[in-house]
């Protein structure tokens, strides 16, 4: 990301974080809980559910999709690419979140992809500001920066602060550093220039030297097309029974999802 997007990232954010946080904490009234998530995915399940849509996560033959939401005339799905990072799943969970819940327009069919054009559009701002408050509570993320800002052994040393926060909160390198920015704990300037190079796998050997679990850096691969699968069997032998559909049409729905999965799973 070139330092001019990231600029126009905190100018959009400084400008509405304060209704992005009214849905921040509308969506803690929902989930009937404190800002604390240890598990987002299980809290969430039952509220994508009863907004019609299942969470599922599959391995992606293609690493720039992030994610994608489809709502059919029954019911959605919210699609994760589980071939990332799992720090980059967390975010891409907190992102559809806001799609869901809180845009306005209605979504049918929804592809975010992982490019410098992920943060064009008004929405997907809103809906990246929406999961950095979500992951990464203000008053939490301060005390835990100055924490780990003063375990750190040389006082220019905020590589190894960023690295600390990411495996804290579980979030992507570039969503901690946006976050650091938003809640002005870093300096601008030459600083900033430095931090927004960082790549991969100096990431990773940040990790390595302060012990840190790197595996919230490698992706799960979680595959739910079994259960999804045998969801639809289910499904369909009831509405069998209810002579709701026939043998020959659920036979048909199943290969179409087959071959969509294999599409989406690749080699």
């Amino acid at each position: 990301m070139d330092i001019d997007r990231f600029k126009q990232i905190i100018n959009y954010s400084n400008a509405n974080k304060k209704s992005i946080g009214a849905n921040v904490n509308d969506f803690y009234s929902k989930m009937n809980m404190e800002q604390e998530l240890l598990n987002l995915m299980q809290i969430v399940r039952p509220l994508f559910l009863e907004k019609g849509y299942l969470i599922i996560e599959l391995p992606f033959s293609d690493k720039e999709i992030g994610a994608f939401c489809y709502k059919g005339d029954a019911i959605g799905y919210t699609v994760l690419n589980s071939s990332l990072p799992k720090v980059n799943v967390n975010f891409a969970l907190c992102h559809e979140i806001y799609h869901i819940f809180y845009q306005e327009t209605e979504i049918k069919t929804k592809v975010d992809l992982l490019s410098e054009h992920y943060y064009e559009h008004e929405e997907e701002f809103a809906a990246n500001l929406f999961a950095g408050m979500l992951l990464m509570p203000e008053k939490s993320y301060k005390f835990m920066f100055r924490k780990f800002n003063n375990e750190t052994q040389t006082a220019d040393n905020k590589l190894a602060v960023l690295a600390k926060l990411m495996s804290y909160f579980q979030v992507p390198y570039m969503a901690a550093l946006i976050r650091c920015y938003e809640l002005d704990l870093l300096e601008s300037g030459e600083l900033l220039e430095k931090l927004i190079q960082i790549d991969h796998a100096t990431i990773r050997n940040q990790f390595t030297s302060l012990w840190l679990d790197d595996a919230i850096l490698k992706a799960t691969r979680k595959d739910d097309y079994s259960k999804l699968e045998e969801l639809v069997k289910l499904t369909g032998k009831d509405s069998l029974e209810k002579a709701y559909l026939n043998e020959r049409t659920l036979k048909k729905v199943l290969q179409n999802m087959c071959a969509i999965y294999d599409a989406i799973k690749g080699e």
